[in-house]
């Protein structure tokens, strides 16, 4: 099974060039992705005084399930070595709490950017493209912004115009692929949405199905065909996605396939 990639470097994460931030900003709850709770703004209790994990090799068996899902899209070394200029939250504790508002943000714009790139590269019609560039654009140029900007970032309104040239990307591209490969329409039942928690879909045939969004909680999709389906917000929480195929699926990424079982 591959993993997904955003091809810019800029959106994946590199904990080397970053001030441990998901490990600090972030608030969590014990539960079974978190052995403790550990409210935002407090440094968690593996975090090192260099900004790594002390037990980064171990998180699993340890219960930190949510830590191994979790991807900041590169978000977290734009915040720290852009943003704030490579000046951490312990060097200059008067910024934490800005820096910490800020992160969640950049988090963001750097999926919404690796989003729109996966888009561009599904060869939509030329208003479509047009759209999609000038977002990233766009989006692109908030990363850069300085933190009261970015703070005043309109995340629903930018998420909606890209939600929407992702969607007609999507569309053109599934269509594309089921007029050259003879597939049929997937089942009324698989839709953008559907409560599909525990469902049976095992070596069910779903090419082109526009899931996005749909939950696939503790679904079972061993062997199932998901190539050229729209995975864009599903959740796959251990859903059991051995044997499956997934080369192709459109805006899957890593937190999604670290979430469920492969």
């Amino acid at each position: 099974m591959s993993t997904p990639s955003h091809r810019a470097p800029a959106l994946e994460a590199d904990c080397s060039r970053c001030f441990g931030l998901c490990c600090v900003a972030l608030p969590f709850a014990r539960s079974a992705d978190f052995p403790v709770d550990k409210a935002g703004g407090e440094p968690c209790r593996n975090l090192l005084a260099d900004h790594r994990c002390g037990i980064h090799d171990r998180l699993l068996e340890g219960g930190w399930r949510g830590c191994v899902t979790f991807d900041c899209f590169g978000a977290g070394q734009q915040v720290s070595q852009v943003t704030f200029g490579g000046v951490s939250w312990r060097e200059a504790p008067e910024t934490a709490p800005t820096m910490y508002a800020v992160l969640p943000v950049m988090r963001q714009l750097h999926e919404m950017l690796a989003h729109l790139g996966d888009a561009l590269a599904l060869e939509p019609d030329e208003a479509t493209r047009t759209g999609l560039a000038a977002s990233a654009e766009e989006v692109r140029t908030s990363t850069a912004a300085s933190p009261d900007e970015l703070l005043a970032v309109d995340l629903v309104a930018v998420r909606s115009r890209v939600g929407g040239l992702l969607r007609a990307a999507s569309a053109t591209a599934r269509a594309r692929r089921r007029r050259r490969d003879g597939i049929r329409p997937p089942p009324r039942r698989m839709r953008a949405g559907a409560d599909l928690v525990a469902a049976d879909l095992r070596g069910r045939d779903l090419r082109t199905a526009d899931l996005r969004g749909a939950l696939l909680i503790a679904a079972d999709l061993r062997d199932a065909d998901l190539r050229w389906a729209d995975l864009l917000g599903a959740d796959l929480r251990d859903a059991d996605l051995r044997g499956a195929r997934l080369d192709g699926a459109l805006f899957l990424t890593r937190p999604q396939l670290a979430a469920a079982r492969t």
